[in-house]
């Protein structure tokens, strides 16, 4: 079999390299290896797999710089001693009606958000941007649509199977919508005090393994070999620092509602299964956002909360402040997003799936939405990178903010109040009931 998630690539290799750096370490002796892999043909012939799995786990042990400017622990304790001051709690002032419709527009944001997204998945800019343009319709201000003339058909090589607006009736399947419901079903079964350990259970038990993608796998992988978290993310895994964990922050919340630290410690529990330092603070940061937005006074606000829970010198934390002096410099959308563009080269997979490139991108979004949801979202996704990731994130830390009442019915009329995921149980579900558990849950951890 040559399942092309369970197997390494020479691409892989690449990522390694560039993940090494990323982190500070020192390469000097790696390099020859690096060299030595590089080279030959197919990506399971002359053992690749075996020497690529032997030069990973070597790799772990090669020390950081020197120069290296960035504090950058994995484990929770080392990561709270090393967080800025902030609100760990948030005094409510709302209704549990009004907490229940902020919960519910956050499901609905959340969905909204990546299906607005989703058709466009892996597109590079050119093509994305060029495909608005030659309809009249650049800047994004709707959902993509497939029903074009055939010549855009052709030019931009449009899949009809594709989850384009005119072709769904309902929120389909991804993994972003797949770990929010995940996260719901792990706090029913474990209760508040679930483990890493737990989530890993629960994985195995109720999403098949070809359901999930990059240091997700590589952990399913381990997890399966009976290596517990939280080897189960340094292990083999080139892809430590992807996204994967930041689209499974939300969830918890939602659940934690009013507690960002409680949300960054659960954030913190799921991520460290699969993922280290800016990989677990991506969904750490993201949780704390969703906790406090209903009581925040500002999108600014919510993203300081966020970096609050984080350490104060970590890239990720540098990356954002960056975003956000950009805002207070009066800099432009467009101008936002060429500077993303600058930092980050959308054909390099490790760019274009890395949790601070796309973070940056969901600050922007926030930033420049205007207090406005579709202007949010569609400000999140415009820029392209993982696009149905940062339009849900944003969908949902702005539903959070507004309620129901904030997100116009023509971004959730098309979803039928159903969504259907790839998890156990929940094979075809209404929004509107997950919400109510969603609620149910929150008020059992007061």
């Amino acid at each position: 079999m040559n399942f092309e998630w369970l197997h390494f690539t020479r691409k892989d290799l690449a990522i390694e390299r560039e993940q090494l750096l990323d982190e500070g370490k020192d390469r000097a002796e790696l390099e020859p290896v690096f060299q030595e892999l590089s080279e030959g043909g197919a990506d399971d012939e002359g053992g690749f797999q075996a020497r690529f799995e032997e030069f990973l786990d070597n790799a772990q042990a090669a020390p950081t710089r020197d120069d290296f400017p960035f504090v950058e622990p994995s484990d929770l304790g080392s990561i709270r001693e090393l967080r800025p001051e902030g609100p760990r709690r948030m005094v409510s002032q709302l209704s549990n009606e009004e907490i229940q419709d902020r919960i519910h527009a956050a499901w609905l944001g959340r969905c909204a958000g990546n299906l607005l997204g989703k058709p466009i998945e892996g597109w590079l800019s050119e093509r994305v941007w060029g495909f608005l343009r030659d309809q009249g319709r650049f800047p994004l201000a709707d959902y993509f649509r497939s029903d074009v003339p055939e010549d855009l058909i052709e030019k931009y090589r449009i899949d009809p199977k594709a989850a384009f607006i005119n072709t769904v009736s309902h929120a389909v399947e991804d993994d972003d919508l797949n770990y929010t419901v995940t996260g719901l079903a792990v706090l029913k079964q474990y209760g508040r005090d679930f483990s890493p350990e737990n989530v890993g259970e629960f994985w195995l038990a109720n999403i098949p393994i070809l359901h999930v993608c990059t240091a997700e796998r590589v952990a399913y992988r381990n997890l399966v070999r009976l290596i517990p978290p939280p080897r189960s993310a340094t292990t083999r895994n080139p892809y430590r620092e992807w996204i994967g964990a930041q689209i499974r922050g939300d969830f918890w919340g939602y659940a934690a509602l009013g507690n960002p630290e409680l949300a960054a410690e659960f954030a913190w529990r799921d991520a460290s299964i699969s993922h280290v330092k800016n990989g677990v603070y991506g969904e750490m940061w993201v949780a704390a956002m969703v906790a406090a937005a209903p009581f925040a006074g500002a999108l600014r606000e919510v993203i300081e909360i966020g970096l609050s829970e984080i350490p104060a010198n970590c890239r990720l934390a540098a990356a954002i402040r960056e975003v956000l002096e950009w805002r207070s410099r009066g800099i432009d959308y467009s101008d936002a997003i060429g500077k993303v563009h600058q930092l980050w080269n959308e054909s390099n997979p490790h760019h274009w799936c890395h949790t601070i490139s796309n973070a940056q991108i969901v600050a922007v979004g926030l930033l420049w939405g205007g207090s406005d949801f579709s202007s949010s979202i569609c400000r999140a996704v415009q820029p392209c990178y993982d696009t149905d990731c940062n339009g849900a994130t944003v969908g949902s830390i702005f539903g959070m903010m507004s309620g129901t009442k904030g997100i116009p019915e023509r971004w959730t009329d098309p979803l039928h109040d159903t969504l259907e995921t790839g998890v156990a149980g929940y094979r075809r579900v209404r929004i509107s009931d997950l919400a109510k558990e969603t609620h149910e849950v929150h008020r059992t951890l007061g």
